[in-house]
């Protein structure tokens, strides 16, 4: 599917990575484009680099070759708590993306707070004593209390009980069904319902599928391989 000039949002040309210490590279000659409210699953066994491109596209790492270009402000990676001092509280990394991102602290506390139901006495807390799900809720809501035209997701919607789940799928899918994601997921049901379009890795090699449930055939066969 090609998408017209006007609405790209997200343009990826040549894109390759290979780490020094690795024999064959984690993906090579990837390219795509996304448009301003796409929808694009990005789907690989274990190992075969989904997160890595989430964290390329993020600005987290950088490629080898090729070349990104972000026509719609992107989101930190959703899931990947990295991007965090974890020596400093949470209330300390809200400040410093408030101050960031021109926002109001106090605006950005709120809605954090409201969101992520992590408490008082966890925000005060050094976030490097964070379990990777604590870690995963402060991530999300300081990226639903800024606003993106692009939410990088990776398996954040896993984290969490059954009543967080549904409370990430309703502000994403639901309030923001006008942005764009871009979506690393082993749910084959969630990536089906929410997803157009779906880029899968193996090999060192990434195709893209204008059809979400050829994707979806494709990925559990070689789930299943």
């Amino acid at each position: 599917m090609t998408v017209p000039l006007s609405d790209i949002g997200l343009s990826v040309s040549d894109l390759s990575l290979k780490y020094h210490t690795a024999k064959r590279p984690t993906f090579s000659g990837l390219s795509f484009d996304l448009a301003r409210n796409g929808r694009l699953a990005i789907l690989g066994r274990n190992g075969q680099g989904k997160s890595t491109l989430i964290k390329l596209l993020g600005g987290v790492i950088q490629p080898t070759h090729g070349n990104i270009r972000w026509g719609m402000t992107a989101s930190w990676p959703i899931g990947f708590g990295g991007g965090f001092q974890g020596s400093t509280s949470g209330i300390d990394n809200l400040k410093f993306i408030s101050r960031l991102y021109r926002r109001d602290y106090r605006t950005i506390l709120e809605l954090v707070d409201d969101f992520a139901e992590l408490g008082t006495a966890a925000l005060q807390m050094p976030v490097k004593h964070y379990s990777s799900g604590m870690r995963a809720r402060l991530a999300f809501g300081i990226s639903l209390a800024v606003e993106f035209d692009c939410y990088l997701i990776d398996e954040l919607v896993s984290v969490g009980d059954a009543r967080f789940q549904r409370k990430c799928n309703e502000e994403l899918f639901n309030r923001r069904a006008d942005r764009a994601f871009l979506m690393a997921s082993h749910d084959v049901n969630l990536i089906a319902t929410h997803c157009e379009r779906a880029l899968i890795i193996e090999g060192g090699k990434a195709k893209v599928f204008d059809d979400i449930q050829e994707a979806v055939d494709v990925y559990q066969w070689l789930r299943a391989a």
